[in-house]
């Protein structure tokens, strides 16, 4: 690791709600810890993002302010969020001044407002990493604005910034012998049930059961699985998920872009189950890029049926899905968008 110091740049992470969003604040500022970068971050007190990074010490300094979306408000509380927005946006421009940042990434979400916004009113330069295959409210409106737009999909691609754990435990699949459901960090009651519809069979052909949960469903879960006398995996998270990724040969899954990716990087062949409220759906256009590809199979919420997924796992061909996923992802996405974020800095470290 490089020796910090003052001598390095002022780098803003900024951005959150949602594991998702943060899952990329934390590859970033890996990657620049590695090179003795300790960034800064803004995010919001609402969310996860204070969870995730209050308590954080790679960061050298951290303001959490009190944000809420303004797009789906109405009448009075419309006009409260965008005065609190302006009073945050304020703030933060004068973080930005105080810590000399040199540029700002905004990985989206409603977190991500105030400190895009001080960018540009202190002409700091903005860099916008988009999640998802349709773009988020923020992202849109922002764009033009930037000096550089990250995203996984299209003209604009660029590697997701996926832990290299994922890439690391990844592995060719050419038979299911263990599936693994996941609903996301708070579960999915269609995906639970859908888990334990499907159970009995897994159990008749010697399929092994990984399941995560989510916190609410998961006595529930667990006690249905015990009254049919199912040995599974059952978890309501886990912070080492990528491990349970890797003993598992297939996926029944959500939809999110770093979940989505991170079963690409590990060449899972996925059925993908988009959360059908999701801004924009887009949930179901993340899965589409792999589904056009060959690389994955969706699936609408309310047309999930056990001979769907019988029909993948005993009639398609699970070594070709795993080898195309390998071809649709590299390793270090985080390194590369570092090196953009650092290339125009006056006090730009060995690359």
């Amino acid at each position: 690791m490089r020796k910090r110091g003052p001598e390095l740049p002022g780098i803003l992470l900024t951005g959150g709600g949602t594991g998702g969003h943060l899952s990329i604040v934390r590859s970033i500022k890996e990657e620049l810890t590695e090179r003795g970068i300790r960034p800064l971050y803004i995010g919001s007190e609402s969310g996860q993002d204070r969870a995730w990074f209050d308590k954080d010490v790679d960061f050298k300094a951290k303001l959490f302010l009190p944000t809420r979306g303004v797009v789906n408000q109405k009448g009075y509380a419309k006009l409260s969020s965008m005065a609190q927005m302006l009073k945050a946006t304020l703030q933060a421009r004068s973080f930005i001044k105080e810590h000399a940042v040199e540029a700002v990434l905004s990985v989206g979400g409603f977190s991500a407002a105030p400190a895009s916004f001080g960018a540009i009113l202190t002409r700091t330069p903005l860099f916008i990493h988009e999640q998802n295959a349709v773009s988020g409210r923020l992202n849109r409106m922002l764009k033009p604005f930037c000096e550089r737009f990250f995203s996984s999909y299209g003209k604009d691609r660029i590697d997701y910034p996926v832990g290299e754990r994922f890439f690391e435990s990844a592995r060719s699949r050419t038979e299911v012998k263990t599936v693994i459901f996941l609903g996301g960090s708070q579960g999915a009651r269609a995906i639970n049930d859908f888990a334990l519809e499907l159970a009995p069979g897994l159990q008749k052909r010697n399929i092994r059961i990984i399941h995560q949960t989510g916190k609410i469903d998961y006595d529930r879960v667990s006690t249905a699985y015990g009254q049919m006398g199912i040995e599974a995996d059952i978890f309501a998270f886990d912070k080492e998920l990528y491990k349970k990724i890797s003993l598992a040969d297939f996926a029944v899954s959500r939809a999110g872009a770093s979940t989505l990716w991170e079963l690409t990087a590990n060449q899972i062949p996925t059925l993908f189950v988009p959360y059908p409220y999701a801004a924009k759906d887009h949930q179901y256009h993340n899965a589409r890029y792999l589904k056009e590809r060959n690389a994955g199979w969706i699936v609408r919420q309310n047309e999930l049926r056990s001979d769907l997924f019988w029909d993948i796992i005993e009639k398609e061909d699970i070594a070709a899905t795993s080898q195309r996923l390998k071809s649709l992802i590299a390793p270090q996405g985080a390194r590369k968008i570092v090196k953009v974020l650092l290339k125009g800095t006056s006090k730009n470290p060995m690359l």
